[in-house]
C-alpha cells in the first residue's frame, strides 16, 4: 500500500500557498507571472488531493481520540467507531489518488502528434488494413475534437495506403495515442479470396509527439536537400516543376520525402515538420532508455517491431496482447468510438505499473 508522509503533504500545500502569494504581487514581471501560473496550474489538482488526504487523516485522528478517550459515552463511541471505519475505508483511495497525481508526467503528453501508418506484410490486404487504421484514428480524433491534417500519403492501387502520415492536433493527443505505436495485425478473408481462406496481414503504426521549434535544433549544414519532379500513380507527372523535396539528416541518416504539395516551399516545410518529430522521438527514446535502464514497463516499449494488437474479423474481436485484453466489438472499435476503451485500459495499466514501481521503490 502507498503511504505518503505528512511532511510531503505539508510541502505540497506550502508550495501551493507560496505560488498564490507570489502571483498576487502587483510588481511581478509578466514573464515570471506566466512561469508561476504554469506551475500553479500543474500543482492545483495535486494540492487539492493533498488537502483532501490531510483532512481525512485529521478526522480519523480525532475520531480515534474520541474512541480511546474516556470522556464520550458508549453511544457516542459507537457512532465515532462507525464513522472512523467509513473514513479509514476512504483513506487508501485518497492515497492512491494523490500518488497518481504525483507520478512523473511525460513532458510530451499534452502535445499534438505525428501519426505514421505503413502497410507491412500482406501486400494489397496490408494496404487496405492501413487505410482502415487511418480511418479509425480519424474518427477517434473527430470524437475528441482533434484535427487531422494529412501530411503525405502513398495510396495503393486497390485502395488503402502503402504509407500515410498525418498531423493530429489538439489537447493531450500524444497522451492518448502513444500506446498505439507498434505492429497491428489483421485476420480476415480478403475480398479477392475466392476460397474463403483467412489471411493474416500487418501494418505498423508510429505516434511521435510533435516538438516545438525550441525542442530540436537542426543545423542547416547537417541537411542534404534534393529536389525532384513529383510523380503520380503509374509514373504520371503530377506537375512539371521540380517541387518534390527529399531531406536527408546526415548525422542520423534519417530521410524524409514530401511531394503532395505543388509548391517546393510547402513540401520542404512539411518534410521538416516530420523530420523534427522523428529527431525529437530519437532523443526521447535515448533519454528514456538511460533513465529506465532500458527496462520495459508492463505496457511495452511501443517499439514498432512489437506486435501489439490483433483484429480478428471472423470472430469480431480485438485483442491487445500487452495487457491481455480482448473486446468482442471489432466494428465499433474500427469505427472510432470503441477505441477509447482500449486506450483507457492501456493508460490505466501503465499507471498501475508505475504506482507498483513507486511502492517498491523501483
Amino acid at each position: 500500500m502507498i503511504s505518503i508522509p505528512a511532511s510531503r503533504l505539508a510541502q505540497i500545500e506550502a508550495r501551493h500557498a507560496e505560488l498564490q502569494s507570489a502571483m498576487a504581487n502587483p510588481d511581478i514581471a509578466p514573464e515570471r507571472f506566466v512561469q508561476l501560473s504554469r506551475e500553479y496550474a500543474e500543482l492545483e489538482p495535486v494540492a487539492e488531493a493533498a488537502a483532501e488526504l490531510r483532512k481525512l487523516r485529521e478526522e480519523a485522528a480525532s475520531l480515534v481520540a474520541m474512541v480511546e478517550g474516556g470522556e464520550a459515552d458508549a453511544e457516542m463511541k459507537a457512532m465515532a467507531e462507525e464513522e472512523l471505519r467509513a473514513i479509514e475505508g476512504r483513506i487508501p483511495e485518497a492515497e492512491r489518488e494523490l500518488a497518481l497525481k504525483l507520478l512523473p508526467r511525460d513532458a510530451a503528453d499534452e502535445r499534438s502528434a505525428i501519426l505514421e501508418i505503413r502497410a507491412g506484410t500482406g501486400g494489397d490486404e496490408a494496404a487496405l488494413f492501413a487505410g482502415d487504421l487511418f480511418r479509425m484514428y480519424q474518427r477517434y480524433a473527430e470524437e475528441r475534437g482533434w484535427r487531422v491534417e494529412l501530411i503525405s500519403a502513398s495510396p495503393s492501387d486497390v485502395g488503402g495506403y502503402k504509407e500515410v502520415v498525418a498531423n493530429v492536433t489538439g489537447q493531450g493527443v500524444f497522451a492518448r495515442l502513444k500506446f498505439e505505436s507498434g505492429v497491428h495485425r489483421v485476420q480476415r478473408v480478403p475480398a479477392t479470396e475466392s476460397g474463403g481462406r483467412i489471411h493474416t496481414s500487418a501494418a505498423t503504426v508510429a505516434v511521435l509527439p510533435e516538438p516545438e521549434e525550441v525542442d530540436v535544433h537542426i543545423d542547416e549544414k547537417d541537411l542534404r536537400i534534393d529536389v525532384f519532379r513529383s510523380s503520380g500513380p503509374g509514373g504520371q507527372s503530377v506537375n512539371t516543376t521540380d517541387s518534390a523535396v527529399r531531406i536527408t539528416h546526415l548525422p542520423t541518416g534519417l530521410v524524409v520525402s514530401q511531394q503532395d504539395e505543388k509548391s517546393q516551399h510547402k513540401n520542404k516545410a512539411k518534410a521538416m515538420k516530420v523530420l523534427r518529430a522523428r529527431l525529437y522521438e530519437l532523443e526521447r527514446a535515448r533519454v528514456d532508455s538511460e533513465r529506465a535502464g532500458a527496462r520495459k514497463s508492463m505496457v511495452g516499449s511501443g517499439d514498432r517491431s512489437e506486435r501489439i494488437r490483433t483484429y480478428n474479423f471472423p470472430q469480431g474481436r480485438v485483442t491487445d496482447h500487452r495487457i491481455g485484453l480482448t473486446l468482442h466489438r471489432l466494428p465499433e472499435i474500427l469505427e472510432g468510438p470503441g477505441l477509447d476503451e482500449l486506450v483507457q485500459a492501456l493508460i490505466t495499466e501503465d499507471q498501475a505499473a508505475r504506482l507498483a514501481s513507486m511502492e517498491s521503490g523501483g
